[in-house]
């Protein structure tokens, strides 16, 4: 009974160990978010049906948090509960010198096998905000570009008319056929790290030609960080970004016809194996608003 009860604990411990982490990265998020965030998604609807979908999405964050802080509490009061236990239990058994040594080993065991699980929870959780902070680096760093390319566009003359318009939502061809790995927005992960995707990732065997969305210009190719080889198509009023390329099949200043080929399929070597990393961007002002590109992609079967 003792094993059992040591067992649960220390299965406890590590429950809370985990959630701990999850809560801690949750309120780190709410933090580097600010408090006026809640205004901010809500103020930013475009629409009456947009601002109901904000207030349910901040709704089921709510829920979903206090959830999480009941379970940190939970585990909390369980662990305190079996360490009481546990104390009962010592406190009436009268053991023999040789069992009490056997018991003492145990523990020493179930500790070092507790401490070998939380430094590789740390290094697990080292690796990934390392990751996360490249990502955000070589998001700002993408959003940078296209300021400057929309700016650099607006010195050279009036823009031309745009090749992609709202008749155009729910119609344009993929750029390349397969399963979604990953959606527009956020995205939680297993860790319970939660991911911005300003696109969506579209799984394809490496070397799937790449097709454009629309007619356009090809005004940007190149290496960007984790995003990959990167080709940007500038539309008019829209731009196309294509990433995780494993090459480009044209130039910077070539004009390029809808569905013509501009490159091959990538990312092998991403966790996703090899994908296309596909966003449609709508200037607005001096910025590049990322949109969501299956609300303008043509409707599949499957």
């Amino acid at each position: 009974q003792v094993d059992r009860v040591s067992a649960e604990m220390v299965l406890s411990q590590d429950n809370m160990v985990e959630a701990y982490a999850v809560l801690e990265r949750r309120l780190v998020d709410i933090y580097k978010r600010g408090a006026m965030y809640t205004w901010q998604v809500l103020l930013s609807a475009e629409s009456f049906g947009d601002l109901i979908s904000r207030y349910k999405y901040l709704y089921l964050t709510s829920r979903h948090d206090q959830a999480l802080l009941t379970e940190v509490e939970d585990l909390r009061d369980r662990v305190a509960i079996r360490r009481n236990e546990l104390l009962g239990l010592r406190t009436n058994l009268d053991r023999s010198r040789a069992e009490r040594d056997a018991e003492l080993n145990r523990y020493t065991s179930l500790a070092n096998a507790r401490e070998r699980r939380l430094r590789e929870l740390r290094r697990t959780g080292q690796e990934t905000e390392r990751q996360l902070t490249q990502l955000e680096r070589d998001e700002a760093d993408l959003n940078r570009q296209i300021t400057t390319l929309i700016a650099a566009a607006r010195r050279a003359g009036p823009s031309r008319p745009s090749t992609i318009t709202t008749a155009d939502i729910g119609k344009l061809d993929w750029p390349v056929e397969g399963r979604i790995v990953f959606n527009f927005g956020r995205d939680r992960q297993p860790d319970g790290v939660v991911l911005r995707h300003n696109g969506i990732g579209i799984s394809a065997a490496e070397g799937t030609p790449i097709r454009v969305i629309s007619g356009g210009t090809v005004i940007r190719i190149q290496r960007a960080g984790t995003y990959g080889l990167l080709l940007v198509v500038d539309h008019g009023a829209h731009y196309s970004l294509y990433a995780q390329l494993s090459q480009a099949l044209v130039a910077v200043g070539d004009e390029v016809t809808k569905g013509q080929v501009v490159g091959t399929v990538g990312g092998s070597n991403s966790q996703y194996g090899p994908y296309l990393h596909f966003e449609i961007r709508e200037i607005r002002g001096a910025q590049g608003i990322a949109l969501d590109p299956t609300a303008w992609l043509r409707t599949r079967s499957n």
